[in-house]
């Protein structure tokens, strides 16, 4: 699976493209592309990779993705046998920053938009009100013709851009590498960690795969995603113990042997430095 330049046909009826998938992982591989992506989940659940965060994703998250951003959407297998009244999947809009002209965002009255772009190379999760109206606004643009579809995702923008409740993703200090040949061996190193996080994955074993040698490839991964392998490691372990704790409501000590931890301690302290709060907060929360 090589990660790639997503070339987003162009459509003559249309200036943007605007797609509902029934199927969960139509681009579910690490890839970029110049055009800025809005994005609807409509089912399902998994892991969404977005620069150098890694984050669980569910149904009713909406995620405005910038130009060049690299990311994916990687669906949990038991998220594929849900049985649910939605069709879609997902609902995925690609538009360039100059749709509405090229001296458009220098309009004075333009600025939080040209703000907005440049806030969303680091992709944005949308939040509560913002969300709701906004899944309203791609409700009305599948449904809008002519100038109607592109007055309604102006006002997508705009009530993200209005909105102090944002959450970006990636790190501040993130900035994509988007060679093929990069981007194939990030892609190799990250398809290798799904298949093995939750066993021990020795430095020679993972720096082989990538033809490094450890302290070459230890240095080649902080300089391309900002933190360390054992990090990456551990956010996965996190995530995928995340969604045990929601899914399962398996027990806190079960979850941490299940998620490649073999010290629950060591899984606490990590949980909480991850997520922000203990495991046991964390299920509460979320109503498991």
């Amino acid at each position: 699976m090589k990660a790639h330049l997503l070339q987003i046909p162009n459509r003559v009826d249309s200036s943007f493209t605007f797609n509902q998938y029934s199927l969960p992982n139509i681009n579910s591989r690490w890839h970029f592309h110049p055009e800025l992506e809005l994005i609807r989940i409509h089912k399902g659940f998994g892991t969404q990779f977005m620069g150098d965060s890694i984050k669980h994703f569910a149904a009713g998250d909406i995620v405005l993705v910038g130009s060049n951003l690299p990311h994916f959407w990687r669906y949990d297998e038991k998220a594929l046998d849900i049985p649910l009244q939605e069709k879609n999947y997902s609902t995925v809009i690609h538009f360039t920053e100059n749709l509405w002209g090229d001296h458009f965002l220098s309009l004075p009255e333009n600025s939080i938009l040209k703000y907005l772009f440049e806030k969303s190379k680091r992709g944005l999760l949308l939040q509560d009100k913002t969300q709701n109206k906004v899944a309203e606004l791609i409700e009305k643009i599948k449904l809008a013709e002519g100038t109607y579809r592109l007055i309604y995702l102006l006002e997508c923008l705009v009530t993200i851009a209005r909105s102090e409740n944002n959450v970006p993703l990636s790190s501040l200090g993130f900035a994509p590498s988007i060679t093929n040949t990069e981007h194939e061996r990030i892609n190799a190193i990250y398809n290798y960690s799904f298949k093995h996080f939750l066993d021990r994955i020795p430095l020679e074993k993972i720096a082989s795969e990538v033809g490094l040698v450890p302290s070459s490839f230890c240095r080649y991964f902080k300089s391309k995603t900002g933190r360390s392998f054992t990090q990456f490691i551990l956010e996965l372990r996190i995530g995928y113990a995340s969604k045990l704790l929601i899914e399962n409501r398996l027990p806190n000590k079960e979850v941490c042997y299940q998620s490649g931890f073999h010290n629950f301690t060591s899984f606490h302290k990590h949980f909480k430095a991850i997520t922000g709060m203990s495991p046991k907060s964390y299920q509460k929360l979320f109503g498991a």
